[in-house]
């Protein structure tokens, strides 16, 4: 089941009734359980269970004897403030083809499961039924457990969900998901609401990569890629923060042509310190490789950084945008060496494990 996007959180009245919970930001997980046989599938059913040992594990031991579940698998580190917070980025290394990698992994930074949703109990199945019904056998079969499996939080005061809105982002989390208390666990439809934090930032644009349906009679643009300035080792230097890509074809057309006089070689761009890179690295240079994008064509073409657009993102993922931001306007008034990191909003540091004891307390 799949969520659209919502501006705000949404008047329960208008829709019979809304169940509100965390928006947790890692990967969406199907659990099927058969006594001590367990299979993690993604939302795209592709394999997860070898990933996550010690989250199967849990699970054996934790959950009851037959059920089918979704939620969300996360990873959580403590941070320097002191709390726990979602961390994205090392969940994805456990996506690794060695096992002992995995093993390594699943002792030095354990995964967790969240469960949000009912499928089936025993022998019954509850996809047909409505959600506060599949919420009342979700609270009765999983109730009090206390790690590494977790029940989600929900609420249905709006007013509450606001206060999680602004406060759990601190922790990682990645917004608000709504969900009509009447409506059945449909396959592949947008029943559910997501309210998502959007921000906006001044960035300078610093290449671009060609659209996969690009050819050399119609060039089209398939994405901008953006940096802001910061200083390093007593240097102003440009780095990579994300990528804008929602355009039109036509105006993929304009585009290209326009930021033609902009090209420049590598060797006289600022990210030409790079060009050495051919192969994954942890900064996530532009043009390189990493397990998520093998066979992928990531080259791209090198501009003169004298161009600030602003764009729209929701939120940060260490030095980056966790997702493709989205286009606003042009800002020829600005000045692309005054585009840095200290525009950017940070959120009040909020710790996981309050999040994961929302309900126990009092906050469901």
């Amino acid at each position: 089941m799949l969520a659209k996007s919502v501006k705000g959180i949404p008047d329960p009245a208008k829709y019979d009734g809304l169940s509100f919970e965390p928006k947790w930001d890692g990967f969406r997980c199907l659990v099927f359980k058969d006594g001590d046989e367990v299979e993690l599938a993604s939302r795209n059913t592709k394999p997860l269970t070898r990933y996550f040992p010690e989250v199967v594990t849990a699970m054996r031991e934790q959950l009851p004897d037959r059920v089918v579940l979704d939620g969300e698998i996360f990873v959580a580190l403590r941070d320097e403030h002191g709390v726990d917070r979602l961390e994205f980025e090392t969940l994805q290394e456990r996506i690794h083809p060695a096992k002992s990698r995995i093993d390594m992994l699943a002792e030095k930074t354990p995964a967790g499961f969240v469960a949000f949703d009912l499928l089936a109990l025993g022998d019954t199945a509850y996809v047909e039924r409505p959600f506060a019904e599949r919420r009342a056998a979700l609270e009765q079969a999983l109730g009090g457990l206390d790690g590494p499996c977790f029940l989600t939080a929900t609420t249905t005061d709006p007013a509450r969900a606001e206060e999680w809105f602004n406060q759990f982002e601190g922790a990682g989390l990645d917004g608000v998901v709504a969900k009509p208390l009447g409506a059945p666990y449909v396959e592949n439809a947008r029943t559910m609401l997501k309210i998502k934090h959007e921000r906006t930032a001044d960035v300078v644009v610093a290449g671009y990569r060609e659209h996969k349906t690009s050819t050399a009679e119609r060039p089209l643009l398939g994405s901008l890629l953006l940096g802001l300035y910061d200083d390093v080792d007593g240097t102003r230097q440009l780095q990579h923060i994300g990528v804008s890509a929602s355009f039109t074809e036509a105006r993929r057309a304009e585009l290209i042509e326009q930021l033609q006089p902009l090209v420049v070689p590598i060797e006289d761009h600022p990210w030409g310190r790079w060009a050495e890179f051919l192969t994954a690295n942890p900064d996530r240079v532009p043009g390189t490789q990493s397990r998520w994008s093998q066979g992928k064509d990531l080259s791209f073409t090198p501009l003169r950084p004298d161009l600030v657009i602003e764009v729209a993102y929701d939120h940060m993922e260490g030095r980056r945008f966790r997702h493709t931001a989205q286009f606003r306007r042009w800002r020829t008034d600005r000045d692309p060496e005054s585009c840095g990191y200290d525009q950017l909003e940070e959120p009040v540091s909020y710790d996981l494990t309050d999040v994961l004891g929302a309900r126990a307390a009092g906050m469901s």
